[in-house]
């Protein structure tokens, strides 16, 4: 994540310095989630199950490729789902109302990632920062969803669901401390409480004895055609940039990735890295004129309208284990809501 504090990466003294601030907001956020549990805070159900894809870290660790996947695996097993998000870095986020997301809305507006979603996931799509709100008013639009994936939203209690899944990136853990002396929204021993885990890289045994007996599926993400963002019809493969110097560029939250990727199909690569939710201008692309531009689809969403045509963009998906479905399902077919 380019824009964390450096400690976050390691246990520095500034990190320790800051553990009494850690011990008081996971007290803080253990008191929250015991109120949701015992009834004091009150939880709102929906009239169909819910299943939320979450992290316990700030910043990315591939919950959006995750979503797709999973409305591709409920789709395949009869269901009909919708989406909702917060709307992240978008101009809604501010205010208190819901809104759909059409493959043509403003990522400005909307966020890039909802944005996204609406035009790959072929699903019905609603933000706001009341995600239950948010659910409601996806529903009153598109009666006929019987499943609400919640994109994020692991921390946001107040949405009653039925089933969890956690996306774990261990690059984006950095030194495994609470919040603000590391990255952690919620300490390793939530994860025991999850219905999936899905694996984006290699876990240490730490994690995994952490995970305890939760089910746990490799993820990585593949692609390997480029399309062209002035000419969207237009595609390639890597062999067309083959002895060229191509320019990466990421505003996602493990740019490195992405990088690594690229250089794994055998491109030399000049990484460009940008802040998580970076909102780009014609400005960030106006450099080093016909050399290949190439970007995740998360920023391309927000360049397509004036990308010059030397500027291509990797479509990727998650690569799941197969049948990583099943305790999902199994918790849909229950129908019992988490305690």
């Amino acid at each position: 994540m380019k824009d964390a504090p450096v400690f976050w990466r390691r246990r520095t003294w500034h990190a320790v310095s800051l553990l009494p601030a850690s011990a008081l907001f996971s007290g803080l956020a253990a008191l929250r989630r015991q109120l949701y549990r015992s009834g004091v805070l009150r939880r709102e159900r929906l009239p169909v199950p819910v299943i939320v894809v979450g992290n316990i870290a700030v910043g990315g660790s591939g919950k959006t490729p995750a979503v797709l996947w999973l409305v591709e695996e409920l789709r395949k097993n009869g269901r009909h789902p919708g989406i909702v998000s917060r709307g992240y870095g978008g101009q809604a986020e501010r205010g208190s109302e819901s809104h759909l997301v059409k493959p043509d809305s403003a990522p400005d507006f909307c966020g890039d990632e909802p944005v996204l979603l609406a035009r790959t996931a072929g699903c019905p799509v609603a933000i706001g920062r009341n995600r239950p709100a948010a659910a409601r008013t996806l529903l009153a639009a598109h009666p006929e969803c019987d499943v609400i994936v919640s994109d994020d939203g692991m921390q946001h209690y107040r949405l009653d669901r039925t089933a969890e899944i956690a996306v774990v990136d261990e690059a984006a853990l950095g030194n495994l401390l609470l919040l603000p002396s590391g990255p952690l929204r919620e300490p390793l021993a939530r994860l025991s409480r999850v219905d999936l885990i899905l694996a984006h890289g290699e876990l240490s045994p730490r994690l995994r004895r952490a995970a305890g007996t939760v089910p746990i599926a490799a993820m990585r993400l593949a692609g390997k055609r480029f399309r062209s963002l002035a000419h969207p019809g237009e595609t390639c493969g890597a062999e067309a940039f083959a002895g060229k110097r191509v320019h990466a560029l990421a505003g996602i939250g493990q740019p490195q990735r992405f990088f690594n990727q690229l250089a794994a199909m055998g491109l030399d690569v000049v990484p460009h890295p940008f802040l998580d939710h970076h909102r780009y201008t014609a400005s960030d692309l106006n450099f080093a004129p016909g050399e290949p531009k190439l970007m995740t689809s998360k920023d391309a969403v927000k360049c397509a309208s004036f990308a010059p045509p030397d500027v291509w963009e990797l479509p990727v998906r998650a690569i799941i284990d197969a049948g990583a479905i099943a305790p999902i399902l199994e918790k849909l077919d229950d129908g019992r809501q988490i305690a």
